[in-house]
């Protein structure tokens, strides 16, 4: 059974790609698939795009072309629910698409014709992610810079928020903090893409995990060097939660 292992940045799945063993590169629908095997394991590397229909385009292609059994996605996100700080990992108990408003045909955040708002990932695989994440961040206390990631990183697990939007000022994270808590989607983190790929496992009915590293705060506090975390914080959380994920199926 094939795994997919989707990064939302290059600099993340060259640190993935290095692992492939017997790498075959394909070309489809405009995007570049790797296919291999890591610890015995047939997997399939891709990037999603930036925003969900990107992702979503490229997680289709991982079903149809290539046959995919499981979907697992890594990548950076914003920080913003309570106790979240830049250089932990948010791993997706489920998602919500916050750009998403068919009011008044339908609820605000209700997904049309699913009659949810919310989309689970997969229990056992988010347990395995979320248990090799919380092992390597606890073992990575002291091994970057205090000016990438401050004190103990921490593990969460909880609801992620997807939009085609980039959240960075303060106002508007509060807003949507407020607007989904009182709905009761106490979010902890906010991207571009993993809703969408949530969505697309759902309707084909292939298990999804996600995890997010924090990059920043999603406000006017976002992090200043932004390219520096990315290529040394977390480049080396998606290569060694990944491989630890990896070990555990």
């Amino acid at each position: 059974m094939t795994t997919a292992i989707l990064s939302a940045l290059q600099e993340e799945q060259s640190s993935l790609l290095q692992h492939l063993q017997r790498p075959r590169r394909t070309m489809h629908a405009g995007r570049v698939f790797w296919q291999g095997d890591w610890h015995g394991r047939p997997v399939v590397l891709a990037l999603s795009g930036i925003g969900k229909v990107a992702a979503a385009t490229t997680a289709t292609a991982l079903v149809e072309r290539f046959g995919v059994a499981r979907i697992v996605f890594t990548g950076v996100a914003g920080g913003v629910g309570d106790g979240v700080q830049v250089g932990d990992v948010v791993v997706a108990h489920d998602y919500v698409q916050h750009d998403m408003d068919a009011s008044p045909l339908f609820p605000r955040w209700e997904l049309p014709g699913y009659a949810r708002t919310r989309l689970r990932c997969d229990t056992a695989l988010t347990a395995m992610l979320l248990e090799a994440a919380s092992a390597y961040v606890q073992s990575a206390t002291g091994q970057f810079d205090s000016k990438l990631v401050a004190g103990q990183p921490r593990a969460h697990r909880g609801l992620i928020a997807s939009g085609d939007r980039f959240v960075c000022a303060a106002q508007e994270v509060q807003n949507l903090r407020t607007a989904l808590t009182s709905a009761g989607h106490e979010v902890l983190a906010v991207e571009m893409e993993g809703a969408a790929v949530a969505q697309v496992c759902h309707d084909y009915g292939l298990p999804f995990a996600a995890m997010r590293t924090i990059s920043d705060r999603a406000d006017d506090s976002a992090h200043v060097d932004f390219p520096a975390f990315v290529n040394t914080v977390a480049t080396r959380y998606a290569e060694h939660i990944i491989q630890g994920f990896l070990q555990k199926l």
